[in-house]
């Protein structure tokens, strides 16, 4: 019970209370120029009060005879806060007026409840009687712990439409921070006190208002503050129901929205997941298994019947290239943007920065190609000066080196792989193959530390995506005039590769954090490096070669339907894989 004076302005007069304990006021606030009173839990203009004064410069108010009705006979639960200590009553909570020469810890429990007029007195352990209020009857500044009297805010006057609240449910994390779920899908921030360790619980029980906060019991019978969270509060805008969070993965990150489509952001700090390790390492051999079906698949069967192209080979490499252009768009480039524009890796001051790692991978892959084609030129011209006796016959009557450039020209654009350098050829399919490496490498580590919860959506979905992307690469190198060994090797090269990338992310399970910014910015950059490298590939070597200069610009019309639907083919199944890969 408050002993001290209120002191209220309100213009040039005050409001004395000698004792709370004798007033019918709780507090006075000021909204919007009046001022407003509780008395008896009704709102009442200070008006109406200051018209019954005795003098304009104070009131007073007889003190209130009634006495206390339904008196506990005793509370139970007693806690602190701060410096003061509230016990339980059923659902009334009562602040316990301790005396200033009380020592020692403070008992657990008080019995022998009575009520001397309109004030409330219980007896504890000791036999000591100890007066008691109920939580609301006066103001009280509990998050301080402090008993002086002090004027109300707004938020603490609307105390009344808090909504009861029992419980708190659905506990999750939003970066260091805990929240939980309350009635009518309303989100409840835990200020967990620092001393706080371990693994924080999933729900809270016991919640009661002290004021106009709400607190809650932990498993653990400690007291912790809930803040509800709304539009205007620390939280993005939207509510997040319990069980209304949809979750897949992005390049091995977590990625969340709720019910209203809002992202939600997740916690920056490596997640501890109970992963399933034995169906990783299973699954490390069906990856395998498919990769190679893809990849070798194509260079088998033009050993047989399609050894020299025909429309079967044509619609297989058409429907690959579909799958390289779309997984350097829609997989890789959205990917590395998804990494960049991570919460934890902050606002990046180049907004750019993904477009211009995937320009710096387009120039990565078309620099070596040049030099390979000017080496290839060079030699080439070497071997047919001998047929030009002098340089007057060897040009032509523009001035133009007649030898050179008609024949060197074909060679680099046809589309007959057999009219082509083997060693050019070669570095072509080098390059192509070397973003698609990088790619499945990743792709096989971000699998595996996905979590268990989508897991095996994502592992159907790669097993398409690395069947493809074999395809894709086996055609072409199917095409290659060098050695089988030659053409197995590099087959090999990425049917394993995955495999590698899983083996990685399992040894590495329980201290990956796809959320680190060292992390995000290592895959990130990877992604879009490999999405530049095949954008050139798909778009350059692959679709404008073969239909501008190779074997589809002379085709007959039953060959090119086919091939362009598989190539649409291959856009679009590549594009729908993009929706959880």
């Amino acid at each position: 019970m408050h002993r001290s004076l209120l002191l209220f302005p309100l213009g040039a007069a005050f409001v004395h209370a000698q004792s709370l304990r004798t007033l019918s006021l709780t507090a006075c606030i000021t909204q919007s120029g009046v001022v407003n009173c509780l008395r008896d839990g009704t709102t009442v203009p200070w008006t109406t009060l200051s018209s019954t004064a005795a003098t304009p410069t104070s009131i007073t108010v007889a003190p209130s005879t009634t006495p206390v009705s339904s008196a506990p006979t005793a509370i139970t639960g007693c806690h602190m806060h701060g410096n003061s200590q509230f016990c339980f009553a059923g659902n009334a909570e009562y602040e316990v007026l301790t005396t200033a020469t009380a020592t020692g810890e403070l008992p657990s429990q008080y019995t022998g409840c009575h009520a001397q007029g309109t004030e409330m007195f219980c007896f504890d352990s000791q036999g000591e009687e100890v007066e008691v209020v109920a939580e609301g009857g006066e103001s009280h500044e509990h998050a301080s712990g402090t008993s002086s009297p002090a004027v109300t805010s707004a938020t603490a006057t609307d105390a009344a439409e808090t909504p009861k609240v029992s419980a708190l449910t659905g506990c999750h994390m939003h970066e260091t921070q805990q929240f939980c779920m309350g009635p009518s899908a309303t989100e409840y921030l835990m200020k967990i006190p620092a001393t706080v360790t371990g693994e924080l619980p999933t729900q809270y029980t016991g919640c009661h208002a002290h004021g106009s906060q709400l607190f809650c019991m932990s498993p653990a019978g400690g007291e912790v503050l809930a803040q509800a969270q709304t539009s205007d509060g620390e939280e993005p805008a939207g509510e997040v129901s319990a069980d209304g969070v949809s979750c897949h993965f992005h390049a091995g990150v977590e990625h969340c929205v709720d019910q209203n489509g809002n992202t939600v952001e997740g916690t920056c700090q490596a997640v501890n997941r109970d992963y399933n390790i034995p169906l990783r390492i299973g699954l490390v051999f069906v990856i395998l298994a498919t990769s190679s079906i893809g990849v070798f698949g194509p260079i088998f069967l033009s050993l047989g019947r399609f050894k020299n192209g025909g429309v079967i080979m044509s619609i297989i490499k058409q429907f690959g290239t579909g799958v390289i252009i779309s997984t350097a768009l829609v997989h890789l480039f959205t990917h590395a943007e998804l990494m960049f524009a991570n919460h934890c890796l902050g606002g990046l001051k180049y907004e750019a920065t993904t477009a211009a790692i995937v320009m710096a991978g387009i120039i990565l892959s078309f620099v070596p190609e040049y030099v390979g084609a000017r080496i290839f030129l060079w030699r080439l011209s070497k071997h047919t000066t001998s047929a030009s006796p002098t340089p007057e016959q060897g040009r032509d009557s523009k001035g133009v080196d007649a030898n050179e450039s008609p024949v060197s020209h074909h060679l680099i654009h046809s589309g007959d792989a057999h009219a082509q350098s083997p060693a050019l050829q070669k570095l072509k399919v080098n390059i192509m193959e070397a973003g698609i490496i990088f790619h499945s490498l990743l792709i096989g580590l971000t699998l595996v530390v996905a979590g268990d919860s989508g897991f095996i959506t994502l592992f159907i979905v790669i097993i398409f995506h690395q069947m493809f992307e074999g395809l894709a690469l086996g055609s072409r190198i199917s095409d290659l005039q060098v050695r089988m060994v030659e053409k197995l090797l590099m087959a090999t090269a990425f049917a394993i590769v995955t495999p590698i990338g899983m083996a990685i992310g399992i040894g590495v399970l329980n201290q990956f954090n796809g959320n680190d910014p060292s992390t995000i910015i290592a895959i990130g950059t990877l992604d879009a490096l490999s999405a530049g490298i095949l954008l050139y590939v798909g778009l350059v070597e692959m679709l404008a070669h073969d239909w501008m200069y190779g074997e589809l610009s002379k085709a007959p019309l039953r060959h090119v339907i086919p091939a362009a639907i598989s190539l649409i083919a291959g856009l679009v199944l590549m594009s729908v894989l993009g929706k959880w890969a």
